[in-house]
């Protein structure tokens, strides 16, 4: 059964370095696939503490743009999440130091640290997350790993040992978590986040809730879940309390960690797209008071994190691009009270990871719509290419055409007596010169800034003419230039797939007549459905007041055990899901808006007189794309 994890992206970090890295303290629950007994019951508050970091992202946003009190007390913030006990400050000063422009990779590490005298009792972490931010792809990629995956424990001072991963915390707190992930993983680790949950409820609540779309009937009491807590969610997008939200995100009790973690990650997306948009100023400080209880952020050498750093992180988070959040898994786990993963599936993993496919979601949408594009570029082996030095130091160039060659770029070197050096060496970023006389220059320097990160791309000088030499790119490396480029990202488009779907108009047919005398817009009626779906047999169609002066029916459909997919059809069109499409497209006249969860589509959109009508996936987004666009596309007006 495939999930929603996603492949990752970009190239690590370097170990070693200094200066500041663009990096969004965001947090990600965990997506992994496995299964494990029911976790006791302190534990099974881990899924709550990632909600904290993409609060802290709003709040600092709205706080750094702010004069005055807010300038203060965006202080007294970095202040309070500063590593504060001894093992924490010892944690921070084993990081690794980020580099200007390159990649970083923090630690999420979540915890159910006590206050008062046991403020120092570390316990287990039960959350254990890598992020990695990369301004170069302008990506975002999460690796999780599973609480009881055997590793091996690193602890400084103490002798090696095998145990579940969780377990390198309380040996040693943070540093041990740290230690461990980055012998496991062979990353550098520039930051370490810990998180708690005590402040979920008081977030919640001071958003006003959070808007989600529930996928089917939640129903979890004492007659039919004795002993679990409790649950009591219908299907369709709504805004969702704080007791809500944690029942949401905590639920397994009827499938598995595999529909929980998709539940997390669907909350995430969901807040993120709400604190984007929707913070005034005093709602910000009282989350950021929250937040200072909460969080603890440890920054590579021990360094304090300064206001500048973090606003430039922040607003990494706040404008990535639709489909550029991915997430990476442990494929193969095996076991059930403790988990085993092979070195190839870590290593698989971790390359997964670090290598982006940001245009899968633009490569999957031409494989479903069957547009052929070709590339402006022209290939590596068509892309004749001149490497100067422009940074001073000793053989940049060299190293740079060298990794450039092995990617098979034709290189062509200066004429003879010229050395390999540009007029200057007062680059900081490494800069890509196009020839203007040449045809598609300009698209080849692109594509070769891409490798460097974020290098800046300009049409040739004169001055450069002859060190040219001909070439249709020139690049000059900069300081910013650490001897590597980024790797080959692996492909990740869907090959093309026959839709699955049935004509079965009558399947809804009698359910939406009735449905229509309750709302004032025209409702769309599917003369295409998933060949095995039934309606959910607890609430098939849903009628209800979606917000002030809205309407909103919802049809949810089942297709497996515990899969569920639906169809919202509502007048309220500036709801916060309906914002920043990945790609909008005409078909037939009618126009569709595509959101896509890396290379899957998990929602379809189409606006018709004065109404949306949403095509939604499962939350493993079991549909595929071809299907989901078909069930759109089939979307009928009802007869009046």
């Amino acid at each position: 059964m495939k999930t929603t994890l996603k492949r990752g992206m970009g190239r690590g970090a370097t170990v070693n370095g200094n200066g500041r890295a663009v990096y969004p303290p965001g947090v990600h629950t965990p997506m992994k696939r496995y299964r494990q007994p029911e976790p006791r019951r302190r534990n099974a508050w881990q899924v709550v503490r990632a909600v904290v970091l993409w609060v802290v992202v709003a709040a600092i946003i709205v706080a750094s743009g702010v004069a005055g009190a807010a300038y203060l007390k965006t202080h007294q913030f970095l202040n309070a999440i500063a590593p504060k006990t001894k093992a924490d400050r010892a944690a921070a000063k084993r990081l690794d130091l980020a580099i200007p422009g390159q990649p970083t990779v923090a630690l999420v590490i979540g915890t159910d640290r006590r206050k008062g005298k046991q403020a120092e009792l570390t316990g287990r972490s039960d959350t254990l997350i890598l992020v990695r931010a990369d301004p170069g792809t302008n990506s975002l990629s999460m690796l999780s790993f599973p609480r009881d995956l055997i590793a091996t424990i690193k602890c400084p001072g103490h002798p090696d040992t095998r145990d579940r991963i969780n377990a390198a915390f309380s040996f040693c707190g943070a540093l041990g978590s740290v230690e461990t992930v980055r012998a496991l993983t062979g990353l550098p680790i520039n930051y370490f986040i810990t998180v708690n949950f005590r402040g979920f409820t008081q977030l919640v609540n001071n958003l006003g809730g959070v808007w989600l779309d529930i996928d089917h009937r939640y129903l979890c009491d004492a007659t039919n879940c004795p002993g679990v807590s409790k649950i009591n969610l219908l299907p369709g997008y709504q805004r969702v309390n704080a007791s809500n939200a944690l029942a949401y995100v905590r639920f397994r009790h009827f499938d598995s960690d595999l529909y929980r973690n998709a539940r997390q990650q669907l909350f995430l997306k969901a807040m993120k797209q709400q604190i984007s948009s929707q913070l005034d100023l005093n709602t910000v400080f009282k989350i950021m008071n929250a937040v200072e209880k909460n969080v603890v952020v440890g920054r590579g050498g021990g360094q304090a994190l300064d206001p500048k750093t973090l606003k430039d992180y922040l607003y990494f988070a706040h404008g990535l691009p639709g489909g550029h959040v991915f997430q990476s898994k442990i494929e193969g786990l095996t076991g059930t009270n403790e988990l085993s993963a092979t070195p190839e599936s870590i290593a698989t993993a971790v390359r997964d990871f670090v290598q982006p496919d940001v245009n899968a979601p633009a490569k999957a949408r031409d494989v479903t719509l069957g547009i052929k594009r070709r590339s402006l570029a022209p290939r590596p082996r068509d892309t004749s290419t001149t490497v100067l030095n422009g940074n001073g130091v000793a053989g940049s160039a060299a190293n740079a055409a060298y990794v450039l060659g092995q990617r098979g770029y034709k290189i062509v070197l200066p004429p003879t007596g010229k050395t390999q050096n540009a007029p200057n060496f007062q680059y900081f970023r490494t800069t890509v010169y196009y020839d203007t006389a040449q045809r598609r220059s300009k698209a080849a320097a692109g594509k070769l800034a891409n490798l460097f990160g974020d290098a800046d791309v300009k049409p040739l000088p004169a001055t450069f003419t002859t060190l040219a030499n001909g070439a249709m790119a020139t690049v000059v490396v900069g300081q910013n230039f650490h001897g590597t480029i980024a790797p080959a990202p692996v492909d990740q488009t869907p090959t093309k797939q026959p839709a699955v779907v049935t004509p079965n108009p009558a399947l809804t047919r009698s359910l939406l007549l009735q449905a229509s005398k309750r709302v004032r817009f025209r409702l769309q009626m599917p003369r295409l459905v998933e060949s095995s779906s039934r309606l959910e047999f607890d609430a098939p169609i849903r009628v209800y007041g979606i917000s002030k002066g809205h309407r909103a029916v919802r049809l949810t459909f089942r297709i497996g055990s515990n899969e569920y997919w639906g169809i919202e059809e509502t007048n309220w069109n500036d709801a916060p899901a309906l914002a920043s499409p990945s790609f909008v497209h005409k078909i037939k006249g009618r126009e569709y808006a595509l959101y896509y969860s890396g290379a899957h589509l998990h929602m379809v959109v189409l606006r018709k007189d004065g109404a949306t009508y949403w095509v939604m996936n499962t939350i493993l987004d079991e549909l595929s794309n071809e299907t989901m666009l078909a069930i759109a596309r089939g979307l009928t007006p009802l007869p009046k």
